[in-house]
């Protein structure tokens, strides 16, 4: 029987029959919410488990939940020594050998530790060296750290409007790399698709391509897919087409966040606008 165009699925049927795991919370503030509840939940199951280091990969967007992460921790006087926290990606340099600078708006670096890390009593956060952002200078260092923590406990994310988890943007269409080629690429340094750099410039430069740079370093679909756990976060009213395709459209490196549906432990909490139906299908 062929499958159904999951363009065309009607909103309150998305997510219905699909392997990944999907909740709908009301909007925006409700996605944050839940996604700061789930980091903390979660870090508090690994150390009940006793795991010694619990191992989050961890997105900048959506925002707002790393403030809300703080202050809890601070008032509840919740200790995160215990944390490894490995950052999803970071724009690069145009020469590809360094991070953008600090200072820049658009840094994840400076983001994390206006957001999170300097808002936590210094008695409660991560220790430095718990705090890592794939680094172009060593790119196996990633896995390395990973490796040597057991793994991933479980890795957080949003999708971008290729599919793409972290900066995996799909192959360009004169690239040939099948599913599980794609599915095995490790933390390296990537050049970002057009359409990326696109939806990041209205996102957060208000349009200006040019401010945004061709170049980041990523953390693979190879320690994404490996982590015990996956847990999306959608709350954008342009992923109504890319959720439907995550969820429901066949498994395809031309869509990264399909792959999830290969995955024994992934889940999707969007907001109730990212179930709505494509305008170009209602026609």
């Amino acid at each position: 029987m062929p499958r159904k165009n999951p363009l065309a699925i009607a909103k309150e049927e998305v997510g219905r029959g699909s392997s990944v795991g999907f909740d709908v919370v009301a909007d925006n503030k409700a996605v944050i919410r839940r996604l700061a509840d789930d980091l903390m939940a979660e870090y508090l199951a690994a150390r009940e488990a006793g795991r010694e280091k619990v191992v989050f990969i961890v997105p900048v967007g959506p925002v707002g939940q790393y403030e809300l992460w703080a202050e809890e921790c601070n008032r509840k006087r919740i200790s995160l020594k215990d944390l490894v926290l490995v950052n999803m990606d970071e724009y690069l340099t145009p020469d590809g050998h360094d991070f953008i600078p600090l200072a820049s708006p658009l840094s994840f670096r400076a983001h994390m530790e206006r957001n999170f890390f300097s808002r936590l009593d210094p008695e409660l956060a991560p220790p430095p060296e718990a705090r890592h952002f794939p680094d172009p200078r060593r790119p196996p260092a990633t896995g390395e750290l990973i490796d040597r923590h057991g793994g991933v406990d479980v890795c957080f994310g949003g999708v971008g409007i290729t599919g793409h988890l972290a900066f995996n943007d799909p192959p360009e269409p004169d690239e040939t790399l099948d599913t599980a080629a794609f599915a095995a690429l490790p933390t390296r340094m990537v050049r970002l698709s057009r359409e990326t750099r696109l939806i990041n410039s209205i996102t957060a430069a208000s349009g200006n391509i040019d401010t945004i740079p061709e170049l980041a370093m990523t953390v693979g679909m190879k320690e994404i897919l490996a982590s015990r756990k996956v847990r999306i976060f959608m709350n954008r009213n342009w992923q109504c087409a890319i959720v439907r395709k995550l969820l429901h459209g066949p498994v395809t490196a031309a869509v990264p966040a399909s792959l999830l549906q290969n995955h024994p432990d992934a889940r999707v909490v969007a907001a109730d606008v990212v179930t709505n139906l494509p305008v170009a299908q209602l026609h």
